[in-house]
């Protein structure tokens, strides 16, 4: 990459979540750092595809919905190319039908507790995405649990859960909160936390969106 500005689109989509309310947090987030190009598209996966050519990193919070062909070949290819993908909460819960796209972000949503104050611990405290973060962390938000293979993320901070079935049988564990993977030569980073505004409005969730943008905008630097 050159010394000009990390060119960053941010898509807000979908519906269940406060799309617009979210798009704005993160356009603002992102806006703090003098290191971003920011543009932003909301609720329009035919202008996402479009406006992707030069842009260096997609952040996307989106729920539900569908890929066509020719979105799905643009959004892949794209970042397979060489770019990065910064998937926000919900876009683990989007694009089920296609799965190439599940396989790309490396997760998929299965439940979740609800919205609360909950500790998030570091566990690789060596990669750029989790500097200035201390090794134990509150936030508050709508923690997902996910579907994932562990073989095929790198897991950087996560947090421990409890959830109830329907039957009441309680499940308790431990799901990760970031993590990132490779998808060609493109980086991708999901970032599980950013129910609403204003969990997206916190420190701790704007400073890893900043640091993962910055990071996986960078291919060349380690901790891959």
């Amino acid at each position: 990459m050159s010394n000009d500005k990390i060119k960053v689109l941010a898509f807000a989509g979908g519906r269940v979540h406060d799309f617009k309310g979210v798009g704005l947090a993160l356009k603002d987030a992102l806006a703090e750092s003098q290191e971003f190009e920011v543009a932003y598209v909301e609720d329009n996966l035919d202008a996402l595809v479009a406006q992707l050519g030069p842009r260096d990193v997609l952040v996307l919070q989106h729920t539900g919905g569908n890929l066509t062909d020719a979105q799905r070949d643009g959004l892949l290819n794209w970042l397979a190319a060489g770019k990065a993908f910064v998937g926000i909460h919900s876009a683990a819960d989007s694009f089920k039908t296609c799965p190439q796209y599940i396989e790309m972000i490396g997760g998929v949503f299965r439940t979740h507790p609800a919205y609360r104050d909950y500790e998030v611990a570091v566990v690789d405290v060596a990669h750029p995405i989790m500097q200035g973060l201390p090794s134990r962390f509150m936030v508050k938000d709508e923690q997902y649990i996910l579907n994932y293979d562990p073989s095929k993320v790198r897991v950087l901070c996560e947090a421990a859960y409890e959830v109830k079935d329907k039957t009441g049988k309680v499940e308790t564990g431990v799901m990760p909160t970031v993590w990132t993977k490779p998808w060609a030569k493109g980086r991708v980073v999901y970032i599980a936390l950013g129910h609403n505004p204003a969990a997206c409005r916190q420190d701790a969730f704007k400073l890893i969106l900043r640091q993962a943008v910055l990071w996986a905008a960078k291919p060349e630097t380690e901790n891959g």
